[in-house]
């Protein structure tokens, strides 16, 4: 058993929390959008939150933490759905929200410290130079820039601009490593796939450098639909249409619209699919122009109400805060994240919306995938038990939709299916006792995992929870 009163009294002059409550508050994310997360993950909790303001601090905390043996897991805003930022052995929880400085504003990009909230280093690029970030999570207000980058894939600016993980869509990272003394490395272009979508397992990121793109004063627009598969033609459409400028493009099948976004309702139909979009204001329109054409019934529009006071923005109602909405107000309901490969990713959509007509309800956001436009679905599943769901799943990827489960708490299991090497191959580098957010990448706990066997990975150290929790 580690010596915290020794770890704190080593970490003097950083802020420490042994608080329980806070503590236990802090070891959270957004896991519980899972049944089956919320099984396995309840019980996990750290033993301390450390929060650094500088990297000097991030540097001293490592090296503690290091020779102590002691499990590190970062975390920025919490907002990740699969237990990315669950301290899995307890341990140091390493809380960076308090490392937000906007360090400098450039032509095409910022330079930023980890802990930023991505709506407030928005805010400040706009105010500076009319700029903001190519695209962010739903959860913008509440998310930090290394949290989205470390646990995220995509968002609100995909439609445009692709994945994290596209080559040019980080610019840098500072990373700090794991050692007996601990390295800063700095990492750019391919490099950068070591730690992008890594949950902070290969190294704690103290500096970003993204990419940034002009900002517009986006209009957020519902165009409704009596027919699902209406509404994802005309979202098809239009994001071929390359003279349209657009941020978010998700459509939405009824009931959800009517039933669970409910500061829209007086603009809603019931019975309703819609498609939810950000359009900009020089787009609109050729964009209404469009709508028209393909028979559109646009509901909503934030360029005609008196005010937005009170009702969300569009892409609050869109990627995974479609599905909080849906929990709000239903905890039957949970989700799966799948890929709809082109180029006839319309009729793939439309063969699984008729395989499940009220199990699987459909959601999907239009993407750019490796040039291409594509659609990936965000569904939502009347959850009845754990074999279902794998029943759903099997069907999905029988039917070349591939899923990215997020029902599982691991890098690999998640979507990958198969071990990242580059990732690993850091990791043994930076996190040589592999004290970093132990149990989310199963290459280092468990090499010979059969990813084809069908089970899925029970990380070893949760049984002390378990145990807990009995």
């Amino acid at each position: 058993m580690a010596d915290y009163a020794k770890i704190i009294e080593e970490l003097e002059g950083i802020a420490v929390e042994d608080n329980p409550a806070l503590v236990k508050q802090k070891s959270r994310d957004f896991y519980w959008y899972s049944p089956i997360l919320k099984e396995e993950l309840d019980n996990v909790v750290g033993d301390l939150v450390v929060s650094p303001t500088t990297e000097e601090e991030v540097i001293r905390v490592l090296k503690v933490a290091y020779a102590h043996g002691v499990p590190v897991t970062p975390r920025g805003g919490g907002t990740g759905n699969y237990g990315q930022a669950m301290p899995l052995s307890g341990g140091i929880v390493l809380n960076l929200i308090n490392m937000n400085k906007v360090k400098e504003i450039l032509p095409g990009r910022v330079i930023c410290e980890p802990g930023i909230i991505i709506s407030e280093l928005d805010r400040q690029t706009k105010v500076h130079s009319g700029q903001e970030l190519r695209f962010h999570p739903s959860t913008k207000q509440t998310a930090s820039v290394a949290g989205f980058i470390a646990g995220g894939s995509g968002g609100v600016g995909s439609i445009t601009w692709g994945g994290l993980r596209d080559l040019g869509n980080i610019l840098r990272l500072r990373v700090v490593t794991m050692e007996a003394e601990p390295r800063v490395l700095e990492l750019s272009a391919w490099d950068l796939q070591k730690v992008s979508h890594a949950y902070g397992t290969n190294g704690i990121i103290t500096e970003v450098e993204m990419p940034l793109a002009p900002a517009y004063d986006w209009v957020d627009v519902i165009v409704g639909y009596d027919e699902f598969m209406d509404a994802v033609k005309f979202a098809d459409a239009l994001s071929h249409k390359n003279g349209i400028l657009l941020k978010e493009v998700a459509p939405i099948a009824a009931p959800i619209p009517f039933d669970y976004f409910t500061r829209h309702k007086p603009w809603l139909k019931e019975g309703q699919s819609v498609v939810v979009l950000m359009v900009a204001p020089h787009s609109m329109e050729p964009f209404l122009a469009l709508a028209e054409r393909m028979k559109g019934d646009v509901r909503f529009r934030s360029d005609q109400v008196e005010s937005m006071k009170g009702i969300p923005h569009a892409y609050e109602l869109t990627w995974n805060h479609t599905t909080l909405r849906a929990l709000k107000l239903d905890t039957n309901i949970t989700y799966l994240q799948v890929q709809y490969p082109g180029p006839d990713h319309v009729e793939k959509v439309r063969v699984m919306t008729e395989l499940f007509p009220d199990e699987v309800i459909g959601h999907l956001e239009f993407i750019k995938f490796d040039g291409q436009i594509q659609c990936a679905g965000l569904p939502l599943v009347r959850y009845t038990t754990k074999e279902r769901l794998e029943e759903i799943i099997s069907i999905h990827e029988e039917n070349g939709c591939p899923i990215f489960n997020p029902h599982r708490y691991t890098l690999e299991e998640g979507g990958m299916k198969q071990t990242d090497q580059v990732q690993l191959a850091f990791k043994k580098e930076t996190d040589p006792k592999g004290l970093l957010n132990p149990g989310k990448m199963i290459a280092w706990e468990n090499p010979d995992f059969d990813f084809s066997a069908g089970k899925n990975y029970l990380f070893p150290g949760l049984e002390v929870f378990a145990e807990a929790g009995e």
